[in-house]
């Protein structure tokens, strides 16, 4: 199975007041192509830190991030933003969306934006119709973003986020500003995502949700304490169960 993303050694340290912290210690790990990976730990342990860098919103302090073989870590800004749009995907806990558009056009934003995909814009228009279709939201293609629901709101931002073909989908808490009822629904349509092709990483703090993914890294400290590889044979609940048991193990 090939390597979607390679991290070797990454460290991130922030000076504040003149003091050093580092959030990420030397950190090593890979995703392989068709995993979804769960990141959990601590509060304040780098979870999101340890997102935003492997994917290039944020700048390592030292360390190599190889994505699809090419080294980001070493990209002008240029050519990490063409990467960013045209290969990965992006879903985070707050839902940003332009206010003076509509659902459909905010989902086609980045489509229309690539220099990758060359596609006329009625091509682009189709792609995300389809999305919306296959995510259950089809309805609220003319509406604006305060006239839907969060769950509604939430898959639409997993429409945009698959506009391009991405390589590897990056998520923020994904379902942490929806109610249980509305993350399981989106739980539903990651896992489905996943199933289907689509390489997933996201940080989360919720058991039943990392019981979803194939793998969980557990950071504790700037570092990877553990890795818990899920039994995909057993149910829902004895999954969720085994993980609980083993993050407890870890000072969960």
């Amino acid at each position: 199975m090939a390597t979607v993303l390679e991290v070797k050694d990454l460290c991130k340290t922030y000076v504040t007041d003149k003091r050093q912290n580092n959030v990420l210690k030397n950190v090593s790990f890979k995703v392989d192509e068709g995993e979804m990976v769960a990141i959990m730990g601590p509060s304040a342990s780098g979870k999101s830190t340890l997102l935003y860098s492997v994917s290039g919103m944020d700048k390592a302090t030292s360390g190599t991030v190889l994505f699809d073989g090419k080294d980001i870590t070493a990209m002008k800004k240029n050519e990490l933003a063409d990467v960013r749009l045209d290969e990965m995907g992006f879903i985070f806990q707050q839902m940003y969306m332009m206010k003076n558009l509509t659902i459909l056009d905010n989902i086609l934003l980045p489509g229309l934006q690539s220099k990758k995909h060359k596609r006329s814009r009625k091509e682009v228009v189709q792609c995300g119709e389809d999305l919306m279709r296959k995510l259950g939201i089809i309805e609220a293609a003319d509406n604006d973003i305060n006239e839907v629901s969060g769950g509604q709101l939430q898959r639409a931002c997993i429409c945009r986020s698959l506009i391009n073909k991405p390589r590897l989908l990056f998520a923020d808490e994904p379902t942490g500003a929806l109610n249980r009822a509305n993350s399981n629904e989106v739980m539903e349509e990651l896992t489905k995502i996943n199933r289907e092709g689509t390489t997933v990483m996201m940080v989360t703090h919720d058991s039943k949700v990392a019981a979803k993914c194939t793998r969980v890294l557990y950071i504790s400290d700037g570092n990877i304490e553990g890795e818990y590889r899920s039994d995909v044979t057993k149910s829902d609940k004895e999954r969720e169960r085994a993980l609980n048991n083993w993050l407890m193990d870890l000072g969960w």
